[in-house]
């Protein structure tokens, strides 16, 4: 389409907007856009309309039909409705939980959703405030509600939101119902159509009720109480990152038994500005300054950040230089996991149908720590609703030890069927106060698990490419590595590729291809060494980015080997960037 021809197009879609079926403001903002003389913002806005994909929606906030507002959430709020009432026709009366994080509008969006609901004829459970996305799910769950919405853009940059929408089991929507409710909400093609007038009747305002059954419920996940009373006064410094985790974490942590929690005081104050950080993602080394900085200042043991919504785990340790440096997420998955495999070892609980689950794209590490315990490993697709997949067909069969995936969430519970900050930071301290009570520091206990599984290094890098051009330029390097594969990376040879698109897994040098057993395709490449490395490669479903993930092995016998190996991985990967052109 020729740009005259795309400024025509969206500027007769965004005169609809300045209807009197929308508020001034709307209205006010879309003129804006159409008297501008840039028309970047106005294409922007209104090019297409924001997708409510298998996740539910994200995008920027303001006014247009690719915007998060109250419009675009009303849309999918009022087709989610309308599939609800057709799934479950026979029941006297369907509910929901709705939850909301932080974020500038998340309140707003949260009583629309409400409003909507109950304007349907759905009961609503309605949080009082802010609370951590796991908390939702949980809700979902206690209240034996049908399906749920949590308003949040998790990690996104302040100028995000999101709505995200969640099954009766607590879980993010999957097949047929993903598909089903996209179809519905497709349908909605006047905002006369939404039912924005609430009936208060249905809403129901909950909160400590569901905190204290969350917070016990996560406490009868620990598994060494009287470790944690030993070192009650591990120094453990938790920030939340202006998040919703400012309450309920430092709650779990004494609940755990730990009784010298350092807080990072101007990282305590929920904002959805997040003011002292340029991004808040605990992925990210500057997010995490403020808290290594108390850190030193107070010679602690460990640190952890949640996330925004409090879903996704930060945690810092000390080097062999007394550095602190950030673990990343295969490391905590993988910390995490040893910890509980082990201790459910040593205390006689295992008793042959345990399993864990990790993500196509998280270390292969964690596979050969299963099979060391003779546990059962599932991988799965990225996203813990495919976790919670694979936890709704073991139930009954299988018992739960712990799933995670390389992007920091854990799931150590099956009462909450998404990432859960709140429970893996309770027991990623007990991890530390268990390693402690071995003679072991974090570090140590790291070496312990490279040594007896090998070891591996981890990098992912994101290439940002945002708007309509970006999605075409991420659509075309996709082409590019399925057509064009190389034949090796890092100086050895691909041995497989695995192309979950197509469901083949193809060895380059027969031509052979076998195919993969997965629920659906998904759009991710994986190249696989002779010596162990893995590549993987996707496009995320939430950000305009593509994203790379880089995993090298090399051979560790001892402690003294962990710098070397090190340098070895950091220096092999760099070689397999340049390979890729990223």
């Amino acid at each position: 389409m020729e740009n005259t021809d795309l400024i025509k197009s969206v500027t007769e879609k965004a005169r609809v907007w300045l209807s009197d079926l929308y508020d001034a403001e709307t209205r006010a903002e879309v003129q804006r856009m159409l008297d501008a003389d840039d028309k970047t913002e106005l294409i922007e806005s209104f090019y297409k309309d924001l997708e409510f994909g298998t996740g539910g929606l994200r995008g920027i906030m303001g006014a247009g039909s690719n915007r998060m507002n109250i419009y675009t959430v009303g849309a999918a709020t009022q087709g989610l409705a309308n599939y609800l009432k057709e799934t479950f026709s026979g029941l006297d009366q369907i509910s929901v939980a709705v939850g909301h994080d932080v974020r500038n509008n998340s309140r707003k969006f949260a009583e629309i959703v409400a409003n909507i609901f109950s304007a349907n004829g759905i009961k609503v459970y309605l949080f009082d405030n802010f609370r951590p996305t796991p908390e939702l799910s949980f809700a979902i769950r206690h209240f034996h509600c049908q399906s749920g919405v949590n308003i949040t853009a998790s990690h996104n940059p302040k100028e995000y939101n999101g709505y995200k929408a969640y099954w009766e089991d607590g879980a993010q929507i999957i097949a047929p119902h993903d598909v089903n409710i996209i179809d519905h909400v497709n349908k909605i093609k006047n905002v006369s159509e939404i039912k924005f007038e609430g009936n208060p009747d249905l809403i129901q305002i909950v909160g400590e009720e569901v905190d204290t059954a969350f917070l016990d419920a996560i406490k009868g996940l620990s598994l060494s109480p009287e470790l944690n009373a030993k070192f009650s006064d591990l120094k453990i410094v938790y920030t939340p990152i202006h998040g919703t985790g400012v309450e309920l974490v430092p709650r779990s942590l004494k609940n755990y038994g730990f009784k010298n929690i350092i807080h990072v005081p101007e990282q305590d104050i929920p904002s959805g500005d997040f003011p002292t950080v340029d991004s808040p993602n605990p992925e990210n080394p500057s997010a995490m300054a403020m808290a290594i900085a108390k850190a030193k200042e107070t010679n602690a043991d460990l640190v952890m950040a949640s996330d925004p919504d409090a879903d996704r785990i930060g945690c810092v340790m000390r080097d062999n230089k007394g550095e602190y440096v950030l673990i990343n997420g295969n490391q905590i998955v993988m910390i995490l996991l040893y910890y509980l495999m082990n201790r459910n070892a040593e205390l006689g609980l295992l008793k042959g149908n345990e399993y864990i689950v990790k993500t196509i794209v998280t270390t292969e590490t964690i596979k050969a720590i299963a099979e060391s315990n003779n546990i059962k490993m599932f991988d799965c697709y990225t996203g813990f609703k495919w976790i919670a997949s694979v936890i709704r067909d073991m139930e009954g069969t299988g018992r739960y030890l712990g799933g995670g995936e390389e992007s920091y969430g854990f799931l150590a519970e099956t009462f909450a069927r998404d990432k859960d900050c709140v429970s893996a930071i309770s027991l990623m301290a007990e991890a530390c106060a268990w390693a402690k009570n071995k003679g072991l520091d974090f570090l140590g206990l790291l070496q312990e698990i490279y040594i007896k599984n090998g070891f591996s290094h981890e990098v992912g890098i994101s290439v940002v490419r945002p708007g309509k051009s970006g999605a075409e330029e991420i659509q075309a390097m996709m082409k590019q590595f399925r057509e064009n594969p190389p034949k090796s990376l890092g100086g050895s040879p691909i041995i497989a590729i695995k192309d979950y698109e197509a469901l083949t897994c193809t060895d380059p040098a027969t031509g052979k291809a076998e195919v993969m057993d997965m629920p659906t395709t998904s759009n991710v490449l994986q190249y696989f060494t002779a010596d162990g490395s893995k590549v993987s490669i996707r496009p995320s479903g939430t950000e305009p980015k593509i994203k790379f993930y880089i995993e090298v092995k090399e051979k560790m016998q001892s402690a003294a080997d962990y710098d070397k190996c090190n340098e070895l991985a950091n220096a092999k990967i760099e070689v397999i960037k340049k390979e890729l052109g990223i």
